[in-house]
Formats: structure tokens, C-alpha cells, sequence
């Protein structure tokens, strides 16, 4: 496919961009600390993190690693916390070991867990102590030599840290009673590892740093195998695309997002690392007074997020009340951000949200829309620098511009394959390298790619093609409505007809409301056959709507 977009990109940003295939995040790590020490690289429950202090922490649990527990290069270790100060301090620990980090959702059932630790082969796991029954339901059925717990205090100051951590178990009760015998506490660990050095791991670009665990949704969870020097491209992909509109040493982001999930990983723990920002963590940001109430302490100049976690924020009083005035750039992704939610957040923060485009397999990142844009423009932007994007049908073939077809990529961020999975890996590449995304994209005259939905997805209307993302947006733009899902349901005259479950932002809107609207805005075919209104849509801890448990649903109603 022609590289039309590299006419559309913004000024001072190079197409291709240098790399040395030995740089690992462990270098890009050790150059922050050191230029940026006595700066804060991460702050939580008020208390922040210096890069010294993060240098020196990481050191002592990559010690307690290596020489307590005897663990070896490439072996791996899960992470199984929200986001706290000990995440960043136990990731680059597990990574300064030369071992592979395997991040683990807080909110597995233990079926989950058990196929994770399992299929990635985890020797050790670090976890909070929340969720440590749910460990004690598979540790006899897993391989894991060590058990590593803490408590979500644990990196406060005294006496801060005996008072959250007291009425985290015994006055909220959210730590349910678990037995994990020979588990050995976090700060216990950090006091070990300090007594004896680290040794140097020798990490290079082609060892592995992550197994990055993703498609759960949709079956058994795969291990996405993300080299370091995957990770440390798309580190560079993305400096290169922020450098104008940045200052090293003086940003602030604000990372509601989970950490384990691959978007705050890279955008905000990776990336604003290497730029010597401060990483203010969220640890429950589904409290959204409790979030806008750490919002008002820091002067934030970016912000990441899904498209609900915005909705939610703008639907917020006290949010709407606060100064904008530093923030440079707000950053959707995750999850198609729908025109409605930009243009208020545009309103509200008199700042555009810029929507950007990637996937585990591609460490994220692949598009980003231009960062000067001045209105959502309904893109996912342009492919970022030294990417390949072809939009192709189901034989391989590629599309003429401006027609749909599969989202492939190509790039040195695209992930090595799937975790002992090379049946997975024939069916998810092609023979020319570019990785099949299961997306639905096409690319318009100017070389800007738009998605138009999931494959698997697409409903199909008496041989028309409908795709949820689209009613979505529709439904969405009802006054009336707070937020919106579309899923297909089978129909004997149609084969499928389309189903909206929407959430009342109105008490009053009814179905025949809400139809007739979408009948002014859409094509026959693709008006709702089904409304029901629901108190909440199902999400995933990220906040990416849950269709296919819409879909279950449906399927136990009829």
C-alpha cells in the first residue's frame, strides 16, 4: 500500500526512526534515574517516588530475585496488582533480573489465573493480598516456587502505611482470608534483596521482557511474546511523535488506566518514563469522585483513557469544575472513543481528545492521530514512524483506498508471536510479516485509517453488513442516553437483527424515543429491531465494553 499519510505528517516528525536492536528497557531505565534522580517518577495515596528511589528499590528486588530465590535469566514472574507504587518498583526489578515480566488481570477468577501461570510456566508471582484467595484456590495446580504478597500500604510512609493498610482489611474488609504458607511479604523482600548486589543480567534487545497476556475475552488468553526491543521501538515511535509538544523532565500524566494492561504499560509507565514525567497512579478509577479529588492535587499535562472512563468523567460536576489550563494532551484508546464523548471532552477541557490505535501484539502503539489536531476527527490517525499498515481481504489481497478490509502491520513493535502457540502464530501473520489484527479499517485519500469494527463483531442484516461501532455512536448522541453496546441477535427473517442496550441518562426516554431517533440517523437495515435499557453495560477491568456477555445475554432471553 502507497504511503500516502507520510504527506499528512506533522511537521518536524521523521518517517523512519533510529534503531540500536541491543537497547532494553533496562538501559532506557537506568538513563532515566540517572538524569532525572531527584525528580518524581511516580506518585500514589500522596506519596511519591523519586527516579533515585525507584533506581535503588528496583535494584534490591532484582537482588531478592536473583540471589533469595535463586531465579535465572528468562524466567518468568507475574504481577497481579491495580495500580500501586510497589508495580513499577517490582516490574523493573523482575526486568533488571533479566526475567519476564507476566502481567496478570487483579480480577481473574481462578480459572483464569490457573491458564495463565500455567501457559506462561510463572515460577514466582507478586500479588496484593486482595486477591491472594483466589491464588490459594490454584497454587497446588500451578508452578510457582515463590509467592511474594503485599498490601496495598505497603510502600507508604510510617504511620500512613499501618493505617491504610489496617483499614484496608479490617474496617472496608476487601482482603478475604487466604492461606499461602512460605509467602513472603514485599517489604521483606526489598530488605533482603538490599544486602547483597544485583548482578548484571547482560539484557539485550532480544531477550524477552514480557508475556502479555490478552484475547480472554474471547476464549483461553494467549501470551503476546513482546521482545525488549519491541517495547523500547515503541518507545522511541512514540517520543518521536511527542517530542514537539513535550518537555523532558516537567510532564505530569495522569495513569487511571491499569498497569497491567498493555496501553498504560507502554503510554504511561515506559514512555513518560524515558521522559523523566511523573506518573500519577490511580488505583481504583472506577471511584470517580475519589479520581477527581486526586485530579484537583496535580496540575496535569496529559491524561489516558477509554472511551467510558471519559464519559463518566464529563457526566462528573466536579470534574467539569477543574483547571485545564496545563493539559497538552489527552490520548483515547483501548476502545473506538465515540464522536459524542470527544466533542464534550473538547467543550469541557477546551482541549481535543486525540484518538490513537494499537493492540498487545504491537507493544502497543501503531496509529496516533496528529497531536495539533484541533477537533476529533473520527480517525485513528496515521501509522506512527517506521510502521506499515495494509488493509487487505480475506485472501491476502489489499483494498483500494476508502474500501474496508482487514487492518494488517508491520513494524519492528509487532510482537515475536504467541507463547508456544505456532498454530495461533500461522493463522495471525502473513508470509511477508505484516500481523492480521482482526480489525475492519479502511484508509481514506489522505492516508488516515478509520476503524470500522471487529470482525468478528459485524452483524449481518438480511446480507448487509452492520457494524456495532457505528450504531454505537448513534445511539450515543441521544441526549437521553448515558452510554450505549450493540450486539447481533439471530432473527429468522434476517439471519440477525441488531440489538442496543443502553444506559438512561434520562429516566423518562423510552424505546419508541430512542428508535424513532436512530431511525432519523441511519439507513433501514441498521435500526435497532431491539432496545433494552439496562442499569449498567458490562466492562472488563480496563473499561472496554463487554459484548460479547451482551451477546450471552441475549442468547439466555430468547
Amino acid at each position: 500500500m502507497e504511503k500516502i499519510w507520510l504527506e499528512n505528517y506533522p511537521q518536524g516528525i521523521k518517517a523512519e526512526i533510529e534503531l540500536d536492536p541491543e537497547t532494553s528497557i533496562v538501559d532506557v531505565l537506568e538513563r532515566s534515574c540517572d538524569r532525572f534522580a531527584d525528580r518524581v517518577a511516580y506518585v500514589n495515596m500522596d506519596h511519591a517516588l523519586t527516579y533515585a528511589e525507584l533506581d535503588r528499590a528496583s535494584q534490591a528486588f532484582a537482588s531478592f530475585l536473583q540471589n533469595d530465590l535463586g531465579f535465572g535469566k528468562g524466567d518468568r514472574v507475574a504481577l497481579m496488582m491495580p495500580n500501586l507504587l510497589q508495580y513499577p518498583v517490582a516490574l523493573f526489578g523482575i526486568l533488571r533480573a533479566g526475567m519476564v515480566a507476566v502481567n496478570v488481570n487483579p480480577l481473574y477468577t481462578a480459572r483464569e489465573l490457573e491458564h495463565q501461570l500455567a501457559d506462561a510456566g510463572a515460577r514466582g508471582i507478586v500479588i496484593v493480598e486482595n486477591f491472594a484467595a483466589t491464588l490459594e484456590q490454584v497454587i497446588d495446580r500451578v508452578p510457582l516456587e515463590a509467592v511474594i504478597t503485599t498490601r496495598i500500604g505497603d510502600m507508604l510512609p510510617f504511620p500512613r502505611r499501618q493505617v491504610v493498610n489496617l483499614a484496608v482489611k479490617h474496617l472496608k474488609k476487601m482482603v478475604p482470608d487466604f492461606s499461602l504458607p512460605g509467602a513472603i511479604g514485599f517489604n521483606d523482600a526489598l530488605s533482603r534483596g538490599e544486602k547483597r548486589a544485583m548482578h548484571d543480567a547482560g539484557v539485550t534487545g532480544d531477550d524477552i521482557a514480557f508475556l502479555q497476556y490478552t484475547g480472554g475475552t474471547t476464549g483461553l488468553a494467549k501470551g503476546a511474546t513482546l521482545l525488549h526491543r519491541n517495547i523500547v521501538a515503541n518507545l522511541e515511535q512514540a517520543s518521536a511523535w511527542l517530542e514537539p509538544w513535550t518537555d523532558e523532565g516537567g510532564e505530569t500524566i495522569v495513569t487511571a488506566l491499569p498497569l497491567y494492561h498493555v496501553f498504560a504499560l507502554t503510554a504511561n509507565c515506559l514512555v513518560f518514563l524515558k521522559l523523566g514525567g511523573k506518573n500519577v497512579l490511580i488505583t481504583n478509577p472506577r471511584d470517580i469522585p475519589g479520581l477527581v479529588k486526586e485530579l484537583k492535587k496535580y496540575p496535569f499535562t496529559a491524561f489516558t483513557g477509554v472511551n467510558t472512563l471519559f464519559n463518566a468523567l464529563l457526566n462528573d460536576a466536579d470534574f467539569r469544575a477543574l483547571d485545564f489550563s496545563p493539559l497538552k494532551l489527552t490520548l483515547g484508546g483501548g476502545a473506538a472513543v465515540q464522536r459524542p464523548v470527544a466533542e464534550r471532552w473538547k467543550e469541557v477541557t477546551g482541549k481535543a481528545l486525540i484518538e490513537a490505535y494499537g493492540l498487545t501484539e504491537t507493544s502497543p502503539a501503531a496509529c496516533i492521530n496528529p497531536l495539533d489536531l484541533e477537533d476529533y476527527n473520527g480517525s485513528i490517525g496515521l501509522p506512527i514512524p517506521s510502521t506499515e499498515i495494509s488493509v487487505r481481504d480475506d485472501d491476502g489481497n489489499e483494498v483500494p483506498a476508502g474500501e474496508p478490509g482487514e487492518l494488517c502491520i508491520r513494524g519492528p513493535q509487532v510482537m515475536q508471536g504467541y507463547w508456544n502457540k505456532p498454530e495461533e502464530n500461522a493463522k495471525t501473520f502473513f508470509d511477508d510479516g505484516f500481523l492480521r489484527t482482526g480489525d475492519v479499517a479502511r484508509m481514506d485519500d489522505r492516508g488516515f485509517f478509520y476503524i470500522v469494527d471487529r470482525k468478528k463483531d459485524m452483524i449481518i442484516v438480511s446480507g448487509f453488513n452492520v457494524f456495532p461501532n457505528e450504531i454505537e455512536d448513534v445511539v450515543a448522541g441521544h441526549e437521553g442516553v448515558l452510554e450505549a453496546a450493540c450486539v447481533g441477535v439471530p432473527d429468522d427473517k434476517s439471519g440477525e437483527a441488531v440489538k442496543v442496550y443502553a444506559v438512561k441518562k434520562d429516566p423518562a426516554l423510552t424505546e419508541d424515543d430512542l428508535r424513532a431517533y436512530c431511525r432519523e440517523n441511519l439507513t433501514g437495515y441498521k435500526v435497532p429491531r431491539h432496545i433494552e435499557f439496562i442499569d449498567e453495560l458490562p466492562k472488563s477491568n480496563v473499561g472496554k465494553i463487554l459484548r460479547k456477555e451482551l451477546r450471552d445475554r441475549s442468547m439466555a432471553a430468547a
